[in-house]
């Protein structure tokens, strides 16, 4: 835990931005927008350098770091229960991927796990952009099996990644 926090608190604030420059979260949100015109599920990207010190004080995993997220962000207020949260956790060098419960009951959670692997991997290889927009067209095709477009699609969530 100690190794944890003073990774955390020696991390500059602006390192989330070092990663994904305007022009990536420009990119990544025109490809969510472009997903939710394929099928009818919510995709809400959230980035996070550093996290709160409440947090790290807590030992918060990053998977417990997304499940509040995923309220916080309104991911869990969707119409059909079809949000699905990308939290990816810069400093941990963590991706979690939360499925609302209409989504969770049809993929399975193994889909979700490769996906985060093959982000985290694309990380390693300092290629954050494109790791975030392959997963963006994995989880489309995931949504567009079991929600398909049917031209009764509100935005409901914010198409722009939370760079928090």
């Amino acid at each position: 835990m100690l190794t944890r926090l003073l990774k955390h608190l020696s991390s500059p604030g602006w390192w989330a931005r070092r990663a994904f420059r305007a022009d990536d979260l420009a990119t990544i949100g025109a490809a969510v927008k472009a997903s939710e015109t394929k099928q009818r599920g919510e995709i809400r990207i959230a980035i996070e350098g550093t996290l709160p010190l409440r947090s790290l004080l807590d030992d918060e995993s990053p998977r417990d770091r997304a499940a509040t997220l995923f309220q916080t962000l309104g991911v869990a207020a969707t119409r059909e229960a079809n949000g699905i949260l990308v939290y990816v956790q810069l400093v941990d060098h963590q991706v979690e991927i939360l499925a609302d419960r209409g989504i969770s009951d049809l993929v399975p959670h193994t889909e979700w796990e490769t996906i985060c692997q093959q982000m985290e991997a694309a990380f390693s290889a300092g290629n954050y952009r494109a790791g975030v927009l392959d997963a963006i067209e994995r989880i489309t095709a995931l949504l567009a099996q079991h929600f398909p477009a049917n031209g009764q699609n509100p935005n409901e969530l914010d198409d722009a990644p939370a760079v928090l």
